[in-house]
């Protein structure tokens, strides 16, 4: 997975220096896990249902909240059509809530700045922000939207 070795590169040069951006790396990396989970439940085959069973199971292990927060987001108590509708509802919502922390995470490295590997202060060869890079990233978005 490239935001696990992500995570462990920013680890091994010092860059989570940034405890926020950090934390919010870390959560932009479980927001990625549970979209795919459900959205590898949404096959409901054989193995997505044991899938889906295995982490059921998982829930009671939850201090205090396990039962009611497993009947909660499971809609029972197994896996049936009513997992499978709040499953899609999240596999929906999901990825916006990823394309807004990979924001939120992008402007906190432009606002602390990023490291190198050699950990060299780079300070001479940076380029502002806003009429470079923001261009820049506005141009790669309207090329990668989707034609008629």
């Amino acid at each position: 997975n490239c935001i696990g070795v992500h995570i462990v590169l920013c680890l091994y040069y010092g860059t989570n220096l940034c405890e926020e951006m950090c934390f919010i790396g870390v959560g932009l990396k479980q927001s990625v896990v549970v979209t795919v989970f459900v959205g590898y439940v949404l096959t409901w085959g054989p193995m997505s249902f044991l899938g889906a069973t295995v982490i059921k199971k998982l829930q009671p292990a939850v201090p205090y909240l396990g039962n009611m927060l497993g009947q909660w987001i499971w809609g029972g108590f197994s896996v049936d059509n009513a997992t499978l509708t709040r499953f899609f509802g999240f596999h929906f919502f999901l990825p916006f809530l990823v394309v807004a922390t990979t924001i939120l995470h992008a402007l906190f490295l432009y606002e602390t700045g990023s490291n190198n590997p050699l950990g060299l202060n780079s300070d001479a060869n940076k380029i502002s922000f806003h009429p470079y890079f923001f261009y820049k990233n506005a141009m790669g978005f309207v090329v990668m939207l989707p034609g008629p």
